[in-house]
C-alpha cells in the first residue's frame, strides 16, 4: 500500500454523476478493414504493413495474428518467421479514410460532440444527446451503435465501446474486453474495475511511469487511487501530474483539453536506402509538398523548418532553424530545408528515415505583404492554385518537375495519433 501524507484532506471524493463520456475504437483498424473489403482472408493472420519487403514494419495485425504473436513493430520477416502463411497486404489509406467517414457519420446521428483522436478512435459526449431523451440507456445506445456500424461499414466490423464519467475512464473501459466488448465503469464498480487491472492497462501510464510507481509502493491501479495526491505530485511524478491522476482516476475530467498546433511536417522511411542527394532532394521535395499541403490547409506560415535524417547504421542527424522570411509556398519549404541537406558533410551510411517539419506557426490571414513582395505573392497564389487542381483531381496531379514519376515514392499513408488534416481532406 503507497505511503500516505498527512494532506489526505486534498483526497477529492469520488464523482457520482451518471457516465455520459463514451470511447469506441474499431478493433484491429486497419487489417479489420481489409478483412471486411475481401472474405477471403477472414478469420485468417493478416498484417498490414508499410512495405511487404522482409524489413517492412507491420503497423496493424488482425487478431488472429496478434494470437500468434505478431505485434505492431515487427517487421515482416520475423511475421513470417512465426507464421508463413501470413497475408502480408500494403496500407490502402483511400479505403481506411472511407470507413473512417462511415464510422464518423453514424457517431454523428447521435450528438454533434464527437471528437475523433485517432483513425479509429472517437470519444463522444452524450450529454444533451436526442437519445437519451428519447429514454434510452448509455447501455443500450451503446449496443445500438455497433449494429448500427455493421450495418453501415460492414457486417465484419466490431468495435469496443467504453462508457465512463471521464475520458480516462471511459478509454479504460473501452479495452476492458476486447475484442467487441461493451463496458462502463461508474462510481459503483470503480474500485472493482481497478483492483482488476494493471498499471499499464489506464492509458498514459508506460513502462517508464510504472517503474516509478512501483518505486513508490504502488502497484496496480487500485492503490494508485487510494495514494494521497500530493504523494502522487512529489514522489511520483515530481510535477502536478500527480494530481491529475488522482482526478482521472476519480472520475473527474482533465483530459478535454485542445492544444494548440505547434508543427505540421511528414517523414518517411525510404524503401530504398540511399546516400544519393539527388535522389534525396527529389524525395525532400515530395515531403515539402505534403508538409506545404497541410500547412496551407490549416492557414498558417511557418518561420521555422527542421530537417531530421537517420541512417542505416543508427546514426542520425537533425538541425533545426528559425527564419526571417515567412514558408507558406512548396518552394519556400523546399529551398530551407535543401540548402540544410546540401549542406551536410559526409554521411554516415545510406539516409533510412527523412522527416521534414515547420514550426514557429501564425496564422496567415492577417499577415501583410510588404510593397515589394511581389514574387512571394506570386509563389503563394501559385501554391493556392496547385492546391485546388490537386483537391479537384488528386493528391500530386500538379506538382513540382522534381517530382515527375515519383508516383511510388513517399506513398499516401494515415498516422493513427493524428486527424487534424483527416477531416478537412474529407470535407
Amino acid at each position: 500500500m503507497a505511503l500516505q501524507t498527512k494532506a489526505s484532506r486534498h483526497i477529492l471524493p469520488v464523482n457520482t454523476a451518471e457516465p455520459y463520456l463514451m470511447h469506441i475504437d474499431l478493433n484491429s483498424c486497419f487489417t479489420t478493414i481489409e478483412q471486411q473489403a475481401n472474405h477471403l482472408i477472414r478469420h485468417k493472420p493478416v498484417a498490414v504493413a508499410a512495405y511487404t519487403s522482409g524489413n517492412g514494419m507491420v503497423l496493424a495485425a488482425s487478431y488472429e495474428a496478434k494470437a500468434l504473436g505478431i505485434k505492431l513493430g515487427v517487421n515482416v520477416r520475423q511475421a513470417k518467421e512465426i507464421c508463413p502463411e501470413i497475408i502480408i497486404l500494403m496500407p490502402d489509406p483511400p479505403k481506411y479514410r472511407a470507413a473512417y467517414t462511415r464510422f464518423k457519420e453514424v457517431l454523428l446521428e447521435y450528438t454533434s460532440n464527437v471528437v475523433p483522436k485517432s483513425i479509429d478512435e472517437f470519444v463522444i459526449d452524450f450529454r444533451g444527446s436526442p437519445a437519451l431523451r428519447a429514454g434510452k440507456t448509455m447501455e443500450e445506445i451503446g449496443h445500438e451503435i455497433k449494429q448500427r456500424l455493421r450495418e453501415h461499414i460492414g457486417d465484419y466490423i466490431s468495435v469496443n465501446v467504453g462508457i465512463g464519467p471521464n475520458r480516462c475512464l471511459a478509454k479504460l473501459a473501452a479495452g476492458l474486453h476486447k475484442p467487441d466488448g461493451l463496458d462502463i465503469i461508474n462510481s459503483t464498480n470503480l474500485e472493482a474495475t481497478l483492483a482488476s487491472c494493471e498499471l499499464m492497462d489506464l492509458p498514459g501510464i508506460n513502462r517508464r511511469f510504472k517503474a516509478r510507481l512501483f518505486a513508490a509502493g504502488i502497484t496496480n491501479p487500485l492503490e494508485m487511487y487510494q495514494a494521497d495526491p500530493n504523494y502522487l505530485k512529489s514522489f511520483v511524478f515530481f510535477s502536478k501530474l500527480g494530481y491529475y491522476w488522482h482526478s482521472r482516476l476519480r472520475g473527474w475530467e482533465v483530459d478535454d483539453v485542445e492544444w494548440g498546433r505547434k508543427t505540421i511536417g511528414h517523414q518517411y522511411a525510404l524503401q530504398d536506402k540511399t546516400f544519393d542527394r539527388g535522389e534525396l532532394c527529389r524525395i525532400l521535395m515530395k515531403l515539402s509538398e505534403k508538409t506545404g499541403r497541410r500547412l496551407r490547409n490549416n492557414n498558417y506560415i511557418a518561420h521555422g523548418i527542421h530537417l531530421s535524417l537517420h541512417f542505416t547504421n543508427n546514426q542520425y542527424w537533425q538541425h533545426g532553424r528559425k527564419l526571417d522570411r515567412a514558408l507558406y509556398a512548396t518552394q519556400d519549404i523546399y529551398g530551407a530545408a535543401a540548402e540544410m541537406l546540401l549542406g551536410i558533410g559526409q554521411f554516415p551510411d545510406n539516409v533510412s528515415h527523412m522527416s521534414v517539419h515547420v514550426f514557429n506557426l501564425q496564422d496567415k490571414s492577417p499577415e501583410q505583404l510588404g510593397l515589394f513582395d511581389d514574387f512571394q505573392l506570386h509563389q503563394r497564389r501559385l501554391a493556392e492554385a496547385a492546391d485546388q487542381v490537386n483537391d479537384r483531381y488528386g493528391e500530386f496531379t500538379a506538382v513540382p518537375a522534381i517530382m515527375a514519376d515519383m508516383q511510388k515514392v513517399v506513398l499516401d499513408r494515415i498516422a493513427f495519433g493524428s486527424l487534424r488534416d483527416m477531416d478537412d481532406r474529407l470535407h
